[in-house]
């Protein structure tokens, strides 16, 4: 579904613009709703839309030639994707697709690359987003190093409650394993444990929190460190 839009967004890095900036791309901006594992950018291929989301979770992938793949990105209502276009780039070596459906602004990329052009401004609020994408990404990296995975798996599901307004989160082992980058019978072992220390609660195809603060605990040093550059350069995350 495609329809033009008034920007009243829940896109917190849209809601934080400047008013000439936000006035530069709402004449290009359209509302769409995009279904669970809906694509959003495409490996290798030029990006010719960028997104907004305004609800659900979008994630960047990356993937072997054997066709592997893991997660290196989460994006919801605090950014965009894929922020390649904003340091110089018209592709991308990563894929993008929706992990829990919702609605999202789009704006064509040579739109976006032409308001850019017209602001300064403009073009440092979406750097500092990419600045603290990249901060995720290597935090991520360093997580999948040093951590248990279940302490991995509080970590992503904290990085989702971020930014939904549910508690329940509609996820499947077989998806956890691909975020996670590791086996389907592993993530079913991690989800076990916090649930037996109460912290979530797990049923076929459904993750639900049960106490946010206790799984912060657990999560410990894991997560953290991308959400407080957010804050510093950008401004509220939560």
């Amino acid at each position: 579904m495609l329809h033009q839009t008034r920007i009243v967004s829940t896109n917190r890095l849209l809601r934080g613009l400047e008013k000439h900036d936000l006035a530069l791309l709402e004449p290009h901006l359209h509302r769409r709703s995009v279904e669970r594992g809906g694509e959003l950018f495409a490996k290798g291929e030029r990006i010719e839309t960028v997104w907004f989301p305004e609800s659900g979770l979008g994630s960047i992938m990356t993937t072997t030639p054997e066709g592997l793949r893991a997660e290196n990105g989460l994006v919801g209502r605090e950014g965009f994707l894929p922020v390649s276009m904003v340091l110089g780039d018209d592709r991308t070596p990563h894929e993008g697709l929706m992990q829990l459906p919702g609605e999202c602004l789009s704006i064509p990329a040579d739109a976006l690359r032409e308001a850019l052009a017209q602001s300064s401004s403009l073009q440092l609020a979406l750097l500092r987003f990419a600045q603290v994408l990249s901060v995720q990404t290597a935090y991520t990296a360093l997580s999948n190093a040093v951590h248990q995975v279940d302490e991995r798996l509080a970590r992503w599901l904290l990085m989702c409650l971020d930014r939904v307004d549910d508690q329940e989160l509609e996820l499947t082992h077989d998806f956890l394993s691909i975020m996670l980058a590791v086996r389907r019978p592993t993530v079913s072992l991690a989800l076990q444990k916090l649930e037996g220390m109460h912290l979530i609660r797990s049923d076929r195809g459904c993750v639900r929190v049960r106490d946010r603060a206790a799984l912060e605990e657990f999560a410990g040093a894991s997560y953290g460190a991308p959400e407080a550059e957010y804050e510093r350069l950008i401004g509220t995350f939560r």
